[in-house]
């Protein structure tokens, strides 16, 4: 039947009457030719299609697409001489299969436009993420799936990627196009390919971390339509616009971490501003933006940077229950450094991140780590692009167990078993602070963050901000992170506020939820703060304050008489971290200002005077420290979510031991094929591979998250060792 609908297509033709002279094949002509495509292919195409017009204008371009559609090899493209010779090859190919009718016989588009199908086909998943039980992730599948443009705000590690790799790889299979990434930072390009690779998918990244005879290859397979995927960032992407893109079959562009395109946004790059070009030179293309940090202001920015006509939007919630949040405020470096040792020892083996304000710092972080014995890398833009990635890499494959490192590190890891963040300084911007928290427990499992705030954080930052190109907006995003940092009240709500998200409940897995601060009359504590800042005629910092009330002789107060004053030595019975946590609770409260202009000298308010005078009460929030806590209670770690919200079902049953076996297992199949772990199996997969132990591969491809693709890879070996704890 099929040469004969390929007689009847091109028989007539001046490219193909000859051909099948030559071959003296001349069966009888078809009485019906549509009917016998549509009977050949009656699972491969949509039964609506206009087969009658193509047959008739677009024979051989007809021809061309059903010997795609007929292809074995779900990662055949169209070859890039037919797309010169017959550009509408593309086209017949969207008329085909690409325009979903709405009969409810056809079985192609029934199964073609299917989102849950293509799910359980290309990634083995059941069913999509839901967002405080909103399908959105569906949603916006479906939407690309049908060729919307989309603006798509779902939270860090809440599943982006499948936002536009399940439409991709449809659309790849339907009509054998490609889609166009569009990603800030080579170290995230080159973690999703290696992904998406592992699952046996065709995808790579141009970059120039690539030799010329690697983007060479590149090149070649996206013009072939090998690729299904190309991974490139947004200088490259403009440098090959007018080239390479011209000839690819583009079926779909995404642009990961779009808030770099507004001003607005916490991470603007002015490379981006250009991404409006996609739009001019392909019109029809449908484009899809994605972001996990996206305030109102930064949406309607984005929307309008890319030329966005009437774009659907998906904005899910911004929570991440399985996030613990604390914040500890006033330690110096002695105290941080004793903290977070006791930290990470109650997180042994476990990946982390920790984040520094500056270079130096977490260089000096990383030493400290390293003399207790601690695996750990620096990463910092300081550093040779070599040295970087050489610290990624040590990470990602669990060779070091944390990463020091400055928001250079923000968007560049995508390992999903990061079971920890520690902020050492104050981050400049909610946003930021969530796109960093967010690397942690991007498999939904259990994960810690901490975050510690000074004084000294605040007005580095401040001045920062004010010699910034953009005062007042970084100014505002700043003192919403304070607020964050000395907020009594749940913190997470405070969070979710912040992105317009309002909840009425306490989130139980926050520093205040465990703990409600207790008040106390400290109006003593603050008259004797306001008193030496009187005295010394407003004219100190923080730092020199503090020496003040403690009694400390350091060089600076006995060269300018403080030693002599009244207050010297009043507060000497509070030690110094307490002192700067006082004065930051001060501060929140308008007791005294600080003023950026002159030094960062401390100016008393108005509210400050009344309290000064005895005119007004102070309460301030008790301090806790976390060792007193440990003394009463011991050193055993509380659980940081409820059982019910693990994302496991049986967690009871689940051994332990059997999980460390697993995970052993991983890490060697990793290093033999020079993958990350996580990429092999996630966290996840080992922990329900560990509570319902499956003893046969069909049942090892059952579990959620393992394709066919790893089925066949791994089954064999992790159901042999399955067997032993059985």
């Amino acid at each position: 039947m099929l040469k004969m609908i390929y007689y009847g297509l091109l028989h007539d033709t001046d490219e193909f009457g000859g051909f099948f002279d030559y071959i003296d094949y001349a069966p009888d002509i078809l009485d019906d030719l549509s009917g016998s495509i549509l009977e050949c292919f009656s699972k491969d195409i949509c039964i609506s299609s206009p087969l009658a017009e193509l047959i008739t204008s677009y024979p051989v371009e007809l021809a061309y697409g059903l010997s795609l559609i007929n292809c074995w090899n779900s990662s055949s493209g169209i070859p890039l001489w037919v797309l010169h010779n017959y550009p509408k090859v593309g086209w017949v190919m969207e008329r085909l299969r690409d325009t979903p009718c709405e009969n409810n016989e056809c079985a192609y588009c029934r199964g073609a436009f299917n989102g849950k199908e293509g799910l359980k086909y290309f990634f083995k998943y059941d069913s999509f993420r839901t967002y405080e039980g909103e399908d959105l992730q569906q949603k916006a599948v479906e939407a690309a799936i049908e060729g919307e443009s989309l603006l798509a705000v779902f939270p860090t590690g809440g599943g982006k990627s499948i936002t536009f790799q399940l439409p991709a790889l449809m659309s790849g299979k339907r009509k054998k196009g490609l889609t166009v990434v569009i990603s800030p930072l080579q170290s995230l390009m080159k973690d999703q390919v290696e992904t998406l690779c592992a699952n046996g998918i065709a995808a790579g990244a141009l970059n120039s971390n690539n030799d010329e005879t690697e983007n060479a290859s590149l090149r070649r397979a996206c013009m072939e339509g090998k690729l299904k995927l190309l991974y490139i960032s947004p200088e490259k992407l403009l440098a090959e616009a007018n080239y390479l893109l011209r000839d690819m079959h583009i079926s779909l562009f995404a642009i990961d971490e779009a808030h770099c395109i507004s001003q607005w946004g916490h991470d603007f790059r002015p490379e981006y501003t250009q991404m409006g070009i996609l739009h001019q030179l392909f019109p029809q293309v449908p484009i899809i933006a994605l972001t996990a940090t996206a305030d109102k202001i930064t949406r309607e920015d984005i929307i309008k940077q890319l030329h966005l006509n009437q774009p659907r939007i998906f904005i899910s919630s911004f929570d991440r229950p399985n996030l613990s949040l604390t914040v500890k405020r006033g330690y110096q470096q002695k105290e941080k450094s004793k903290a977070i040792l006791d930290f990470i020892a109650r997180h042994p083996g476990e990946s982390g991140i920790i984040y520094c304000m500056s270079r130096s710092k977490a260089e000096t972080v990383a030493q400290m780590l390293q003399k207790q014995g601690i695996k750990s890398a620096v990463y910092h833009a300081g550093l040779s692009p070599a040295r970087r990635d050489e610290a990624q890499d040590d990470f990602i494959n669990d060779r070091v167990q944390v990463v020091c490192a400055t928001i250079a590190f923000g968007m560049g890891i995508d390992k999903s078993n990061v079971r920890w963040v520690i902020h050492y300084n104050l981050p400049k911007s909610i946003e930021s602070f969530y796109q960093e928290i967010g690397r942690a427990g991007r498999d939904g499992m259990p994960s810690d963050t901490l975050l510690f705030y000074s004084l000294a954080d605040l007005i580095l930052l401040t001045k920062f901000a004010t010699d910034s190109g953009q005062q007042s907006i970084n100014l505002e995003k700043l003192q919403r992170m304070q607020q964050y940092a000395e907020a009594d009240i749940c913190r997470r709500r405070i969070l979710l506020s912040y992105f317009g998200e309002n909840t009425t409940c306490d989130c139980g897995n926050c520093d205040v939820c465990k703990n409600p601060p207790e008040r106390f009359d400290g109006t003593i504590i603050v008259q004797k703060a306001l008193s030496a800042i009187a005295r010394s005629e407003q004219q100190i910092g923080t730092g020199i304050l503090v020496d003040i009330l403690r009694g400390n002789m350091s060089s600076e107060v006995t060269e300018r008489g403080y030693h002599r004053l009244k207050t010297f030595g009043a507060g000497r019975e509070v030690p110094a971290r307490d002192w700067h946590d006082y004065l930051l609770q001060m501060l929140q409260l308008g007791y005294f200002e600080i003023a950026y202009n002159e030094n960062n000298h401390l100016k008393i308010t108005q509210s400050g005077t009344d309290v000064l005078f005895g005119r007004a009460r102070a309460l301030l929030v008790t301090i806790r420290r976390e060792e007193a806590v440990q003394a009463t209670r011991g050193r055993k770690r509380k659980a940081t979510v409820p059982t019910k919200e693990l994302p496991l079902g049986l967690p009871n049953k689940e051994s332990g031991e059997l999980f460390e076996a697993l995970r052993t297992l991983r890490k060697r199949l990793a290093d033999q094929e020079a993958l990350p772990a996580y990429i092999v199996l996630s966290d996840k997969v080992l922990h329900l591979l560990s509570t319902s132990r499956p003893t046969t591969i069909e049942e090892f491809g059952n579990i959620s998250g393992i394709g066919e693709y790893k089925k066949k890879k791994y089954g064999k070996e992790f159901v042999e060792l399955i067997r032993k704890y059985s």
